[in-house]
């Protein structure tokens, strides 16, 4: 391949090129098995994944295992491959996808689907699991997204449902054994790996409907292969990666990361990471100081992220932040906190790790009422948002920015007004000298929460409240800015999706859709058309309430939280009635303590038991 010649004109060749820092290289020859991590979106947003260093690292620590990463194209790259009739291929080896024997994506956001569905068609790899035989690579899924795994379902070999570093193992050495016998086919390999935990194959299941378009039932077509898949966790946090790839070019968030936690335990309705990550499990902070350490020698960052899906809510993160800031005081290194908290003891965490100039803090009350942040379990009073905001503003940041949700279940005019009160209240701290801006998102129902059975609101409805919002925010001289309904739609459709959604997904590749995350790329009629010839209706999917006793499309998925637990949710929501965190107090038996040592240890005490339970 002449790489100088296919990058010629090209943005970002450096995208392409590989042979980074800390890169891994293996003999091609030498190995058992050899990997393709394919993640559908470009080089600069992929290599911030912390999921995808956590499986590049975990492969190549496992024998005879060749690892390769490939990202998707833009659509300059895209048009040299085809006009130079150049198969896709992998950073490190520099091979064609379909020489793997694994492509393995990360499937972290829905509207990635069509750029993966295009890096199988840029390799020469058929998009359809029924029509790839033994010659070609298996395709396999994993990430959030795989707790639906419906809509992607015909061109997936097997999911991975969970975290990898459980189920990673089991599967390589499956795949291992049958390169080396030879004699088991694609079929035979289905039906075994179907018998390891937390491997979803949909080609062994059926599909049946009602009348009304909803689903009947998700069986099994033989035996052997479970009724119910359960999602795959470990009870302590694995080695943190401290060897990442250092990429050559300017990445989204160019900073070494160490993950302190993972899990939550806020319980907020809408929020599905916080529920299918469950339980929490805190990395011990010796080992955070160390990987840190680590990450600044082999790497060289002079910023580090800890990072959590709560990270204020580590319990051992003052001390952390205290120890990282007399070791590296003076050294330049600059530690970030994602994910913090609305109060002040987040503010005071942030304000401990910044000298100098302070730049911008984000807040997020997501609902503009008490009332409505109770429904969704966001448990913060407005006089609290209030003092956070007035401490940042006293210790000198100047810049907040505020997310707000519009179309949460519930929400009235009342609620999206109360946005613009709250955001005026804000404005008047420090006598009008802040810099707000104010995003605003749609409320997307998920799978595997407590408003997975609710409606999502129409375009015309959002936009309205788009403009409630704007206008009595104009005077007060506060920028808004809002995610695109449409694209909201298409995000509900797609993650609340059944198997027969994969037609639009597949007619909206070949209507030419790729990167529909990003907002110049974005074509929605595209996309209605593709739902109009596979027969379907996005809102049947997005708009449509459910019922709470109906089949749903990812209900043979078990992520550890139990329906139950999920319906009284719904309920206790419907009742504006708060759930605890249960790390502050009584167990709410969410279902996790069948699956997790750490809950079962602290769900065995009677006393423990919470009240949303």
């Amino acid at each position: 391949m002449d790489l100088d010649r296919l990058l010629s004109g090209v943005t970002r060749p450096a995208r392409y090129t590989g042979g980074e820092w800390n890169a891994i290289v293996k003999d091609w020859d030498s190995a058992v098995l050899r990997v393709a991590l394919a993640y559908p979106d470009v080089y600069d947003v992929g290599m911030c994944n912390l999921g995808l260093a956590i499986i590049y690292d975990l492969l190549n620590g496992l024998p005879g295992v060749l690892v390769d990463r490939v990202f998707s194209p833009w659509a300059d790259m895209e048009k040299r491959l085809r006009d130079e009739g150049v198969p896709l291929f992998g950073l490190e080896s520099r091979r064609a996808l379909s020489e793997f024997d694994v492509v393995g994506f990360s499937l972290g956001y829905e509207l990635t689907y069509t750029n993966a569905l295009n890096m199988l068609d840029l390799a020469g790899i058929p998009l359809l699991a029924s029509e790839r035989g033994e010659e070609h690579p298996l395709v396999i899924a994993g990430g959030s997204c795989a707790l639906n795994p419906e809509p992607m379902a015909d061109f997936v070999d097997l999911f991975v449902l969970g975290e990898g570093e459980e189920v990673i193992p089991a599967l390589v050495d499956l795949l291992q054994r049958r390169k080396g016998d030879g004699m088991l086919g694609k079929r035979d390999l289905m039906r075994e790996a179907a018998r390891i935990p937390g491997v979803y194959v949909p080609s062994l299941y059926r599909v049946e409907y009602n009348d009304d378009g909803t689903v009947s039932s998700v069986s099994p077509i033989e035996d052997g292969v479970p009724l119910v898949v359960n999602r795959r966790l470990v009870d302590a946090l694995p080695p943190a990666v401290t060897r990442p790839i250092v990429p050559f070019m300017e990445v989204v968030h160019d900073r070494g990361a160490v993950e302190i936690q993972r899990g939550c335990s806020k319980g907020c309705r809408f929020c599905q990471a916080g529920m299918v990550y469950r339980p929490v499990r805190e990395r011990p902070k010796d080992e955070v100081i160390r990987a840190v350490d680590e990450i600044v020698a082999n790497c060289g960052y002079e910023e580090v992220s800890l990072l959590s899906l709560s990270t204020s809510d580590y319990s051992q993160i003052t001390d952390v932040v205290s120890a990282l800031s007399r070791k590296y005081r003076g050294r330049h290194l600059t530690l970030s906190l994602p994910s913090l908290r609305l109060d002040s003891f987040s503010v005071g965490l942030a304000n401990s790790l910044q000298e100098g100039k302070k730049t911008g803090f984000t807040f997020a009350p997501e609902a503009g009422t008490e009332r409505l942040r109770t429904v969704i379990n966001k448990n913060v009073g407005e006089d609290e948002i209030l003092r956070a905001v007035e401490t940042a503003w006293e210790r000198g940041w100047k810049n907040i920015k505020l997310y707000f949700m519009l179309g949460l279940p519930t929400e009235t005019l009342a609620d999206v007004e109360g946005i613009v009160q709250l955001v005026r209240r804000i404005r008047g701290i420090g006598k009008g000298r802040l810099n707000i801006r104010v995003n605003l998102s749609t409320f997307v129902p998920k799978a595997h929460t407590p408003f997975q059975w609710c409606a999502q609101e129409s375009e015309d409805e959002l936009s309205a409240k788009i403009q409630v919002v704007r206008s009595g925010l104009k005077k007060a001289g506060v920028p808004v800015s809002w995610h695109d309904p449409k694209v909201s739609v298409l995000e509900g459709a797609l993650s609340r999706g059944d198997r027969r959604v994969g037609r639009a997904i597949l007619g909206a590749w070949r209507q030419g859709c790729r990167f529909d995350a990003w907002s110049e790329e974005f074509n929605w009629s595209k996309w209605e058309e593709a739902f109009t010839e596979a027969g379907l209706d996005p809102l049947f999917y997005a708009a449509k309430e459910r019922s709470i006793d109906e089949v749903l499309p990812w209900g043979h998925i078990d992520p550890g939280v139990e329906p139950s637990f999920l319906r009284d949710e719904y309920r206790r929501a419907t009742m504006q009635e708060e759930t605890l965190d249960c790390q502050l107090g009584p167990c709410n038996r969410c279902g996790m303590q069948r699956v997790s040592e750490t809950c079962r240890a602290r769900c065995a005490d009677p006393d423990s038991v919470g009240s949303a339970g």
